[in-house]
């Protein structure tokens, strides 16, 4: 794919040659951190620092992206860092604007992404406020708000505490386990006249913390654990982008025979066509990667999300008879406001370390001799729906889909709850980046663009498969990607329904033994019909649809990929049958089970 021109807004006349205000010094540390955007709904509370981009930086490094929602901001980021594993800067309007941020925040915090965000107070001082405006964009202590579910937050009160700030907050955002900063700038500071310039800023010397190894006896004892075992299995979860990292983890099953299991709530880990791969990966564990788990007698945990819950799954309880190997730094996050740290899992073998570096750690104790080489065997095709059929399904779709890219690389930059794992295999670790962490629907399309923003001019195709639920909270995020021509392409699995809760419905009909039929009621985006493809027009995509046949898809996708090679954005609204993976039926009670096909 040829890398389009982006558009950047470039200011008229002299730069300022010189910091002269609070915001000016604020913008310089942005530049110094090598923040390369900075996305943002626009807002009077930072307005200073919006004039010290434009006027002092000349809206380079960083570049404002802009946005039409706060919470479209944050999802942006959160897609950008998910490629790269490097944040981007993000600017919300005082405590209005974090509260449409708050659920985006969120969604990054679970997914252990990386995002600066930098809000904005009225003054302070209460003597300067405006008349009304200023006083209800004031509030006490404004990250409170989402204090809960950011690594750090703080309100510095003067330009060269901003500048601390920030420095900390970059380096604590980007330290394992990653997550999301909050910083709150006074609007009459980012204003006030600017005393002497700060000194020059030596950013290396305000890096990360260097990730801790394995001990060597933590190391011997996990091998040790890992090549006793007749039926190992490895769980990769969170873990990096980096084709290093991924071809380690390959290296290690391999060498040591081990069983792979994978899974959609995180970016792609493992080739999933490889004959270690145990079975395809989905945003619930599988029936035979269970029974993989429940037979296994060691497990090699890398910060799987959901250890205690995928164990109580495959065999009834947390604790299991197999030797439990943990490798993970998420403790150091966990709070007593949120339980996205699951349930508590029985561990032998307790590594707080970063899971890349724990398996870099282990090749090392594996040594040369290595261990049991895994055996040649062919890999595994993608499992092919028939597209024939009157009305489509997910599979379907996806079956079109990779007959319309060939063997282009692609990257999926998000996947709806009823995709099968089993139609699309993933060979490389930006061949998926995962869902949106924290189950906010709406975050699939700022997810998507800045995932596309990351990947622009490398020569992958990015690719959201979103559902209609999904894409209708956040359809305003392509309104960026085209601005700034963005190339992306968005499909829209849509099924006119918020279909998850009508399986909710008839689950409660069924325990309380009331008409399953009524199961649809208050769940239909129906009557009207909503014109998905008009909204994406209104954002200034190219978009098709609805459509309802394979032939028409196909059409229309080879039209919508050629669309996005000359650097447009295309959405195509493709009419689904309802319907779940088997994994997420197999664990439904049977007569939902035969509903829900």
């Amino acid at each position: 794919m040829d890398s389009p021109k982006p558009r950047l807004e470039r200011p008229h006349g002299a730069l300022a040659s010189a910091p002269a205000f609070g915001s000016d010094a604020i913008a310089d540390v942005l530049r110094a951190l090598e923040l390369p955007w900075i996305a943002l709904n626009p807002g009077a509370s930072f307005r200073g620092l919006e004039d010290s981009l434009v006027n002092y930086l000349g809206n380079e490094r960083p570049t404002m992206l802009v946005c039409l929602h706060e919470e479209s901001a944050v999802a942006i980021a959160h897609g950008y860092a998910k490629v790269t594993g490097e944040p981007m800067a993000v600017a919300v309007h005082s405590n209005v604007g974090l509260m449409h941020a708050s659920m985006a925040i969120f969604n990054a915090w679970c997914d252990r992404i990386p995002v600066i965000v930098i809000g904005a107070t009225g003054p302070v001082d209460a003597p300067k406020r405006r008349p009304w405006i200023d006083w209800i964009h004031t509030a006490r202590d404004q990250a409170a708000l989402v204090r809960h579910f950011v690594k750090w937050d703080d309100q510095p009160a003067s330009p060269a505490a901003v500048r601390e700030s920030l420095l900390r907050a970059h380096a604590l955002a980007r330290t394992v386990p990653m997550a999301p900063v909050y910083i709150v700038l006074d609007a009459e500071m980012q204003e006030a006249p600017l005393g002497a310039a700060p000194p020059p800023l030596d950013i290396a010397r305000f890096a990360p913390a260097r990730p801790a190894s394995l001990s060597a006896e933590q190391a011997a004892e996990a091998m040790h654990l890992l090549r006793s075992a007749k039926r190992p299995v490895m769980l990769a979860g969170r873990v990096s982008r980096r084709l290093d990292d991924w071809n380690a983890r390959v290296d290690l099953a391999e060498r040591l025979n081990i069983r792979v299991v994978t899974d959609l709530k995180v970016g792609a880990s493992f080739p999933t066509d490889h004959p270690l791969h145990v079975a395809p990966p989905g945003i619930y564990t599988g029936p035979a990667a269970l029974e993989a788990i429940r037979d296994a007698d060691a497990i090699l945990s890398l910060d799987w999300v959901d250890l205690a819950g995928t164990l109580n799954a495959a065999s009834g309880s947390v604790t299991t008879e197999a030797k439990v190997i943990h490798c993970s730094l998420d403790h150091v996050l966990h709070n007593a406001w949120s339980m996205d740290y699951q349930a508590l899992a029985a561990i032998d073998l307790n590594c707080p370390v970063d899971p890349d570096v724990a398996v870099g750690d282990l090749l090392k104790a594996l040594g040369r001799e290595g261990g049991r080489r895994a055996p040649a065997r062919p890999v595994r095709p993608a499992a092919r729906a028939s597209s024939k059929n009157a009305a489509l399904s997910i599979e379907d779709l996806a079956a079109e889909l990779l007959d319309a890219v060939g063997k282009r690389d692609v990257s999926l930059t998000h996947l709806p709850l009823g995709w099968n794992g089993a139609s699309w295999h993933f060979r490389h670790p930006l061949d998926y980046i995962g869902f949106n962490g924290g189950g906010g629907v709406g975050a699939g399309p700022g997810i998507s663009v800045g995932a596309a923003l990351a990947l622009r001019g490398g020569g992958r195709l990015p690719v959201g498969v979103l559902g209609d639920g999904d894409f209708l909270m956040g359809v305003t995020a392509l309104w960026t990607a085209v601005h700034y021509r963005i190339p992306l392409l968005i499909l829209v699995a849509n099924n006119r329904s918020f279909y998850n809760d009508e399986i909710h419905q008839e689950r409660m009909a069924r325990m309380r033994k009331r008409p399953v039929e009524n199961r649809w009621i208050g769940q239909r985006m129906t009557d009207p019909e909503i014109d998905l493809a008009g909204l994406a027009r209104a954002q200034g995509c190219l978009a098709f649809g609805p459509i309802a046949n394979g032939p028409e898809l196909g059409r229309a996708l080879r039209e919508a990929i050629a669309a996005v090679d000359r650097g447009g954005v295309a959405v195509v609204d493709v009419r689904v049958e309802p319907g779940y993976t088997p994994a997420m039926a197999s664990s439904l009670p049977p007569k939902t089970r035969h509903a829900a096909k």
